[in-house]
């Protein structure tokens, strides 16, 4: 077990590394890059001077901090740059760090993330760090109160589906999972602001954010009734969608189970149903569900929130990583992409280590 772990735990630092790699490599071909988009607006503002980029001259600041690891060469800037004094452009490329060969940008980057030093956004001007912390608590709540609801719900109505399979009860309650399955999550939340957030009939639960403008001063039971109203709306719209899937895999899960000859002969002997689907099948079935745990818990956790996160108005992880690759922002895309990947690794480990809890005749070590 501890031999597995270590080797599974060093294997993280090749795959990150290829990941990496592999993106960075990506976005050198990529045109509009940040200093591109730098370009177009002193010409767009007709503005060809180094005093609009250092602030002489009494004009606004614009001093994006340099930033290693960013993906954009310099051959792509001078492209967006016709007619601009080459000082112009050399003093923006050194700016925001382009003035390195890729590939000593690319090991300094390496270097600053294995310290989790993340540099400075190009155009936020705050330190990368610093707004991931800030949007994270945002989509952890969003990611485990979904992920939670959906396994709490899928879980036993899949059981119980399996158990009545071909009875009434399964055939409309797959109508009805496969029905929310249809709908796309940003289409239900915006029918819930409709109907319930203010929008033509009532206002039953806030429109935006995660808590009450001032509730810190309030006590921790009123602000946890707070987050919690708040919550209601953009957990309904992302877990509608959820459960088609992991009830009819636990459905098909336990239907291949109880059909051996174990389940037979536990019955034989005179056990009971509940003893027979919760004390042998339960076990034997839910191998399937906890290897899905971990992709379906990233999965909700940083893609499947983005348009959620833009109705009801909340600045999650989703949000800053479209904003950021709408603006070719690399320290903050690169960051939120090594944070991902490894979040990523570690939940699938979780899961291997979650298997063998479940039975422990599973031994990935002695796999040869």
């Amino acid at each position: 077990m501890a031999a597995y772990l270590l080797r599974r735990l060093l294997l993280l630092v090749p795959t990150l590394f290829g990941i990496i790699l592999i993106n960075f490599a990506v976005t050198q071909f990529a045109p509009g890059g940040p200093v591109e988009q730098m370009i177009a607006e002193l010409r767009g503002q007709g503005d060809t001077s180094l005093g609009r980029l250092t602030g002489e001259g009494g004009g606004e600041t614009r001093q994006p901090r340099p930033q290693e690891g960013s993906g954009e060469g310099p051959r792509a800037a001078y492209r967006g740059a016709r007619g601009l004094d080459p000082a112009v452009v050399a003093e923006i490329e050194k700016t925001f760090g382009f003035d390195k060969p890729a590939t000593t940008r690319f090991w300094e980057m390496l270097g600053s993330y294995l310290r989790f030093d993340f540099g400075q956004s190009l155009f936020r001007g705050r330190p990368v760090l610093d707004l991931i912390l800030e949007r994270l608590p945002v989509s952890i709540s969003l990611g485990l109160w979904s992920t939670l609801i959906i396994y709490f719900v899928s879980i036993p109505l899949g059981i119980r589906k399996a158990v009545r399979d071909g009875t009434r009860f399964d055939a409309w309650s797959s109508g009805v999972v496969l029905l929310g399955y249809a709908i796309p999550g940003f289409l239900f939340a915006i029918m819930l602001v409709v109907l319930f957030a203010g929008g033509s009939f009532v206002q039953w639960f806030p429109l935006r954010g995660l808590t009450t403008s001032g509730s810190e001063t309030w006590p921790f039971w009123q602000r946890a009734a707070d987050y919690a109203w708040h919550m209601v709306l953009p957990t309904i719209a992302l877990v509608v969608g959820g459960f088609a899937g992991l009830t009819m895999l636990t459905k098909n899960a336990f239907l291949d189970e109880i059909n051996k000859q174990y389940v037979l002969t536990a019955r034989a002997k005179g056990a009971g149903e509940g003893r027979v689907l919760y004390g042998h099948v339960f076990r034997n079935a839910m191998l399937l569900i906890i290897a899905g745990f971990p992709a379906a818990f990233i999965g909700i956790l940083f893609t499947g929130a983005l348009l959620v996160e833009i109705v009801f108005s909340l600045d999650g992880l989703g949000l800053l990583g479209f904003e950021s690759a709408i603006r070719r922002d690399y320290p903050v895309m690169f960051a939120t992409l090594y944070i991902f990947t490894l979040l990523g690794l570690v939940m699938q480990i979780i899961g291997d280590i979650s298997y063998m809890l479940v039975d422990p005749r599973i031994d990935f070590s002695a796999r040869r």
